[in-house]
């Protein structure tokens, strides 16, 4: 797919915003599990739109089997090589650490969740849902940044509610207590397995 180009002030992602960025030599979307999710594009500086892509844009890729667009917040560049520039964004998920929320009680994970809107002290553009049924009293003593709910070692939603693996979707963040899905398969040396390294 061709990375397209959005105003920082996009939320719809239905058009094709400010340019398709048809000269992008190399795009690159980096996911962890519950961690960082970022991208990276190598675009030429004589290319078309170059002069356009600026920190604080939007660049939409797509990067799974699912084929929907992300979009990612531009944030740096590289000095030029050769003529050739590489930038570097995450994704808008990002822009929970800030969204501040103030002290409040919930009895259930899905509760805790929709109170990251309601009790933000500045507005939450951000949607939230949950597969996880647990029931458990969370209580934030002090405002924090929604990010740091979602995934600190104190006071978040993991810490309380036990495991789980988040979906990032545009605006809209997904807490599954499985992502994935257990198809059977096993690791076994010989079979699926041939080599192993191990490094110290």
């Amino acid at each position: 797919m061709i990375p397209i180009l959005y105003d920082s002030s996009e939320i719809s992602f239905q058009s094709n915003g400010l340019g398709r960025l048809a000269d992008c030599i190399e795009c690159t979307v980096e996911e962890q599990r519950n961690g960082i999710y970022e991208c990276q594009f190598v675009y030429p500086m004589d290319g078309d739109k170059f002069s356009e892509i600026q920190e604080g844009r939007i660049i939409a890729v797509t990067h799974d089997e699912g084929g929907d667009i992300q979009p990612f917040d531009i944030y740096g560049h590289s000095a030029p090589i050769d003529g050739k520039v590489t930038f570097y964004a995450h994704h808008v998920s990002y822009r929970q650490s800030g969204i501040t929320v103030k002290p409040f009680s919930a009895d259930t994970c899905a509760n805790t969740l929709a109170k990251f809107v309601t009790e933000a002290i500045d507005n939450n553009p951000f949607t939230y849902w949950t597969d996880k049924a647990v029931t458990a009293n969370y209580t934030l003593s002090v405002p924090k940044p929604v990010n740091s709910l979602l995934k600190s070692d104190t006071d978040s939603i993991l810490s309380v509610y036990g495991k789980g693996e988040y979906e990032f979707d545009k605006f809209t963040v997904k807490l599954y207590t499985n992502r994935g899905a257990d198809n059977g398969v096993t690791i076994r040396y010989g079979k699926n397995l041939v080599d192993l390294t191990d490094e110290m």
